[in-house]
């Protein structure tokens, strides 16, 4: 890779490393994209050994832990905002990216620098080189990135770093960390069944395990069969036990720019994210603050209630429009469109709705079809862009035709944004929804159509 190159000293014959050529940021992006070739090498010893040669980073750092099906990186989002707001370094670590590649990694609201990402990369290619060259197996680009994460937690001294789980709990990369404070569990339902097991108990099993001896417990109110596995595994790991149940939350003020809700002692908690799932997300998260109230991580009321009103996370029933309204949505699973299907009813009912939909061929795209189709009077597909999963357009349109007679292929994203304004009115709706992978593109498509900066 020509990021690599180094000249050498005609008089000696060696490398001369003042003259070495670094990675820029393009190269260090490119080279992730590549190596997705060495696929996946289940459990954790790949990225135990990367840390390793790395010095343990995560080490020596606390965690917020959170695994589940839906609503993980909102609740990511709530504890890292207000921690943050409390005075504390914050480190989170959230995939898959929307808007900027760098958004996964965050230090207290800010993405990595550009630089940092060149020169960790680097300093990661050298490590995996030296693994793959032993004849062990290449750490894979989620290995990688949550390595770098820590590298680049520990470099920033973070107080406390919140982490989202990639895939399941037990196995996922980022369940090599030692020092959890709180194990947060979202709701649980039916995802990665290839991977994760085939009944919810298996499913829920594979998510519990980033529970670690001692911690504290905070799940949602799950189904019996899921709750059983998780209060066995807390119990067994010796750890407190709080359940977040949204049956809790009081005289509920549902908003698309605003929220509010009481909650136990909390009267009036405002909330800036849009979606009636939301307040189930923002109680989960209330319930992991008090936990980490007694970890060491007290924060003030006030601090408290502005971290919450300030936290954001794109993708998530996002207002990208008006006149006709626009939502963005990363709905790619049975459960989240279910969500999505009881936020449009409750939100919009009575209006016209115009869906954009673009899914990836390994996800289960015709119950998400069954879930949401009722509520559309027209469905455009598209293909999601630079995505080896994506599910082409001509392909969705024809298992959408199946229940649902008014539905269009178009040829781009560019396409369906126009189409789609076409077909609004002013008082109607524009949603956006499937994969997370193409929802940035369309943040800037739609940015520029209405002559903004995206």
């Amino acid at each position: 890779m020509g990021g690599f190159a180094r000249k050498t000293s005609l008089a000696s014959g060696r490398t001369d490393r003042r003259y070495r050529q670094r990675m820029n940021y393009r190269e260090a992006l490119d080279y992730m994209q590549q190596i997705g070739q060495y696929g996946i090498v289940p459990g954790l010893d790949s990225i135990r050994e990367l840390c390793r040669r790395l010095g343990d980073p995560q080490k020596g750092l606390r965690f917020v832990h959170v695994a589940g099906t839906n609503g993980k990186g909102s609740v990511c989002a709530y504890i890292s905002s207000v921690l943050q707001c409390g005075g504390y370094r914050v480190g989170k670590y959230t995939s898959p990216a929307v808007v900027d590649e760098r958004e996964e990694i965050q230090v207290n609201g800010s993405y990595i620098t550009k630089a940092a990402v060149s020169r960790l990369v680097e300093r990661l290619k050298a490590v995996c080189d030296g693994m793959a060259a032993e004849g062990l197996p290449h750490p894979t680009p989620f290995e990688m990135k949550t390595a770098m994460a820590f590298v680049y937690f520990r470099e920033k001294k973070c107080d406390i770093a919140v982490l989202e789980t990639g895939m399941g709990g037990l196995l996922d990369a980022t369940n090599i960390v030692e020092d959890t404070c709180v194990a947060v569990l979202t709701s649980v339902s039916e995802d990665h069944m290839g991977f994760l097991g085939r009944t919810l108990p298996e499913i829920a099993s594979q998510k519990a395990g980033i529970i670690k001896k001692g911690c504290h417990v905070v799940t949602a109110a799950q189904r019996p069969e899921v709750m059983e596995v998780i209060a066995g595994k807390a119990a067994q790991a010796g750890c407190p036990l709080r359940i977040a149940d949204v049956r809790g939350a009081e005289h509920v003020r549902f908003g698309l720019e605003k929220q509010r809700f009481d909650y136990g002692q909390r009267k009036k908690v405002e909330i800036t994210m849009a979606g009636q799932y939301q307040i189930e997300n923002a109680v989960i998260a209330l319930e992991a603050l008090e936990a980490l109230g007694s970890c060491g991580f007290p924060v003030k009321e006030e601090k408290l209630r502005a971290g919450m009103a300030q936290a954001g996370w794109p993708g998530r029933f996002m207002v990208v429009g008006r006149k006709p309204w626009f939502i963005l949505d990363g709905a790619h699973n049975a459960d989240a469109a279910g969500k999505l299907a009881e936020s449009l009813a409750f939100y919009f009912s009575h209006r016209r709705i115009i869906y954009i939909m673009g899914m990836l061929r390994d996800k289960e795209y015709e119950k998400i079809i069954g879930l949401t189709h009722g509520l559309a009077d027209q469905i455009i597909t598209v293909t999601p862009p630079e995505n080896k999963r994506a599910l082409s357009a001509c392909e969705l349109a024809g298992a959408v035709a199946a229940v649902h007679a008014e539905v269009t292929a178009a040829d781009s994203l560019e396409e369906a944004v126009e189409m789609a304004r076409l077909l609004a009115g002013r008082e109607d709706v524009i949603v956006a929804f499937g994969s997370l992978s193409y929802l940035g593109r369309m943040m800037e498509i739609i940015g520029k159509a209405e002559g903004k900066e995206a």
